[in-house]
């Protein structure tokens, strides 16, 4: 009984320690794995302050468990206490790294009975249990207990890649030794090393011989050849366009009939945004064999080209002053290089000029640049009295008389 007072006691110190660290440490652990970690959307953050409590706890009690020989009377409450610990704990971060809520609570079933059995000296029975129920597959075991491992394992691994993806992806992000471009291959490649390792690292936890692989591999390939041939282009057609910065995020591009700019280079296509809001997706194959027009590969600026015709009456040199100064009263028109006006020839019904007007954002429209020099055009030269000429026509009807209607 004294040792049973004194499990219970331990229990009620450990479990208010963790409430403790939950709302003195949480806090400062959430702001920083906000700041240094992950961004404020990451999942783990709001969820911080409940992972510090039960972890802490369940630290604690394990530490108690295995400090002393408790007996089953004693050990219970401790095993109890240590399994919802635990189970909470896990939940809480498999949550927040996004796992399914039904997966996540049946992980921590699974911890709660393996810590609450083992505090009991109840697990071997349970695993020879789980054991028996299973059948032989050459050398394998293949049983419910092979299962359970199978299913931990995985969940465990995906948990461990998400939130190295996101941590990694996080520094990366933050580094100012890398352009965008740069920093994008970075977390491309960052992230496929991520599950290489997680994949081998899974094979040698579960003692799976490699050679099993042997056959799957051959088959793998020649899918690859026959029917994966253009997800592997374009996949390897991806990492070649990060690596020799032809198109980056935030180009403006111009493909066949889609125009826009550059909103993510994935592992399949490119994501191309129109001003329309349409959001085009060009494979990666198609930008490496096609003819792709980039408005801002080596220099952003572009040049605007804005047609204007004006009647043969009106005062040229006025005009073409007129013209200047709507271009250079557009927000969105550069200084330098300057606005210009060409006379470009004698039309049937007006004298053509072209405005050439520079912007350095071609991802907000080039549509609306124009509209707007226009706009303040058409009322400058109606102050100015200048005629915007339109087609016009004249018919000359010459009168026959036949000797009939003598």
């Amino acid at each position: 009984m004294i040792e049973l007072a004194i499990a219970g006691g331990l229990v009620l110190l450990a479990l208010a320690i963790g409430v403790f660290a939950g709302r003195k440490i949480g806090p400062r652990f959430t702001d920083l794995w906000a700041t240094h970690v992950a961004s404020h959307g990451e999942g783990l953050g709001p969820r911080m302050t409940q992972i510090v409590r039960h972890g802490v706890a369940a630290i604690l009690l394990a530490i108690i468990v295995n400090a002393y020989p408790w007996p089953p009377i004693a050990g219970a409450p401790i095993g109890l206490a240590l399994g919802v610990a635990a189970a909470l704990f896990a939940q809480q971060v498999l949550r927040g790294l996004g796992i399914a809520r039904w997966m996540a609570w049946i992980i921590a079933a699974i911890i709660f009975v393996a810590l609450f059995s083992r505090s009991v000296g109840g697990l071997d029975a349970i695993t020879n249990t789980l054991d028996m129920v299973g059948f032989n597959v050459g050398k394998r075991r293949l049983s419910l207990l092979w299962l359970v491992t199978i299913l931990i394992t995985g969940v465990a691994l995906i948990a461990v890649v998400r939130l190295a993806n996101r941590v990694v992806s996080h520094s990366i992000t933050r580094s100012k030794a890398f352009d965008p471009t740069q920093k994008l291959l970075a977390q491309k490649l960052a992230s496929i090393a991520v599950i290489i390792a997680a994949f081998f690292i899974g094979i040698d936890m579960l003692n799976i011989d490699l050679t099993a692989f042997a056959v799957f591999g051959g088959a793998l390939g020649l899918a690859v050849g026959f029917g994966l041939q253009k997800t592997v282009g374009n996949l390897i057609a991806g990492i070649i366009l990060l690596m020799d910065r032809s198109i980056k995020p935030g180009d403006v591009i111009v493909v066949g009939d889609s125009f826009g700019w550059v909103n993510k280079i994935g592992v399949r296509a490119v994501s191309v945004v129109t001003r329309d809001g349409k959001e085009h997706l060009i494979p990666n194959e198609n930008l490496m064999t096609q003819e792709v027009e980039n408005w801002s590969y080596s220099d952003r600026n572009v040049r605007v080209r804005i047609p204007v015709g004006v009647s043969y009456d009106c005062d040229l040199k006025l005009a073409q002053e007129l013209m200047l100064k709507a271009a250079s009263d557009s927000p969105r028109v550069l200084d330098t290089p300057k606005p210009n006006v060409w006379l470009s020839g004698f039309g049937d019904s007006s004298v053509d000029h072209e405005i050439l007007a520079w912007i350095t954002d071609p991802e907000s429209g080039v549509g609306n640049v124009r509209s707007d020099v226009l706009n303040r055009l058409w009322w400058m030269f109606k102050e100015h009295g200048i005629e915007i000429p339109f087609p016009q026509r004249d018919v000359h009807i010459r009168s026959s008389v036949t000797p009939s209607d003598q």
